[in-house]
């Protein structure tokens, strides 16, 4: 019987991706994003879901259940970028950020388990970022709410073991996306003394993802890790750089590794 599959943040980059390839595979797949009808999808099913609304959440589970019988494996994919001085970033964005990264996957995974849980089996896979492993200037608010997720999911993964719902978290380098025009950018303040350094890195990330890799390497690894028995708790995916920065910072002394990123933000 083919599994069925809910991709959130489906309408586009590497949400689309996964939907489509897994949907190539005879996969049965739901996708969601806040506005379907902007979105000419026929692969896969496109619903309306506002992750950050828990009664969207709700529905759009029971929906899938309530049709299929079941919900097999979660992609918790939505997400938003944010940037700016740590200092100078509204609390507004800062909150924002994290209903979209943090709280709302924490909600469609709760609304996801009961499925799972009557039919002892499920995988839930959460799509991080290698910048929750270590922070960035000017990234920092990103950071937290991806590292914050690495967290939530091994205890997840943890307190699910015993029903047999496996949970695997992929942190990804850059990829080619539409993040950049879908970012929150926190405005530099009148007289900003970061405003210089800020320009400068946002100009730095926004060329890396213009020529990042294809967003399909990691929809082939979606693909892998739900053919295997025992997935690892962790993956890393981009360039070698991207994943043995991570190696780095356990080795190097802590301002070594911050000066190396320093520099490498200014160039």
């Amino acid at each position: 019987m083919s599994k069925t599959v809910l991709v959130t943040g489906a309408s586009s980059g590497i949400g689309k991706s996964i939907a489509l390839y897994l949907s190539s595979k005879g996969f049965n797949v739901y996708g969601t994003c806040r506005n379907p009808e902007k979105y000419d999808v026929n692969k896969f099913k496109l619903l309306k879901c506002d992750i950050t609304d828990i009664e969207h959440i709700k529905n759009t589970v029971s929906h899938i259940v309530k049709k299929e019988g079941r919900l097999d494996v979660l992609i918790n994919n939505a997400g938003i970028g944010i940037t700016g001085p740590m200092e100078e970033t509204a609390e507004s964005d800062i909150k924002s950020a994290f209903e979209t990264n943090f709280f709302g996957p924490i909600n469609i995974i709760k609304q996801c388990i009961p499925s799972m849980r009557r039919h002892k089996t499920g995988l839930i896979i959460n799509i991080t970022s290698i910048m929750g492993y270590f922070a960035l200037p000017y990234r920092g608010v990103y950071s937290a709410t991806k590292s914050s997720m690495e967290i939530v999911g091994e205890a997840f993964s943890m307190e699910l073991n015993k029903f047999n719902i496996k949970v695997v978290n992929i942190a990804p380098g850059d990829f080619k996306t539409e993040i950049i025009s879908r970012r929150i950018n926190s405005p530099s303040l009148p007289g900003s003394l970061y405003k210089k350094d800020y320009k400068k890195s946002i100009n730095s990330a926004n060329n890396q993802v213009k020529n990042a890799l294809s967003p399909d390497i990691i929809s082939k690894l979606v693909y892998k890790i739900i053919k295997t028995k025992k997935p690892k708790i962790h993956y890393k995916v981009g360039t070698f750089i991207q994943k043995f920065s991570i190696v780095l910072k356990s080795i190097l002394p802590d301002r070594l590794f911050e000066n190396i990123l320093l520099y490498y933000n200014k160039n």
